[in-house]
């Protein structure tokens, strides 16, 4: 059985100012407008979209190579983490808290793939946060805004 599904809202909505895809939780405006009329299991396939788009776009970039330590960390550092998700899921919460903060990527149980190296964490986290948005517009407007745009 699946935990219950929390809002994925990080309170920087970008729906009420017109976008279709938010830009803090990246789902649809009709999801943020809805989420609390789904059933739990609308609920979950919305969360399994957004954490595979997410994932997706983590490990293209990241390796997580040593979970345990990974996980440690984020217990350390107070970061709150979803422990029934991926651990990708995990490191972007950390990323989100404290990316400035991490020098030795692998003292945090993960490394950067080779062309991001030389990037600081913190552009990294934003271009991970920018491609993950972009995942969701695209996503959405071959789904769900081309059946609007046929119903117009």
């Amino acid at each position: 059985m699946n935990p219950r599904v929390v809002t994925p809202c990080t309170g920087v909505c970008s729906t009420a100012l017109g976008d279709d895809v938010c830009r803090g939780c990246k789902r649809y405006s009709h999801e943020v407008i809805d989420w609390n009329s789904y059933t739990d299991q609308q609920k979950q396939i919305i969360d399994e979209r957004l954490d595979g788009f997410l994932i997706q776009v983590m490990s293209n970039k990241l390796r997580v190579s040593d979970a345990d330590v990974l996980q440690w960390q984020c217990q350390i550092q107070r970061v709150r983490y979803p422990v029934h998700k991926s651990p990708y899921i995990w490191l972007f919460q950390l990323l989100r808290a404290g990316a400035g903060q991490i020098g030795d990527t692998s003292q945090f149980g993960f490394v950067v793939d080779g062309q991001f190296r030389d990037l600081p964490l913190l552009q990294l986290r934003d271009i991970i946060d920018k491609e993950f948005y972009l995942l969701s517009e695209a996503h959405y407007q071959r789904y769900i805004g081309m059946y609007l745009r046929s119903e117009a």
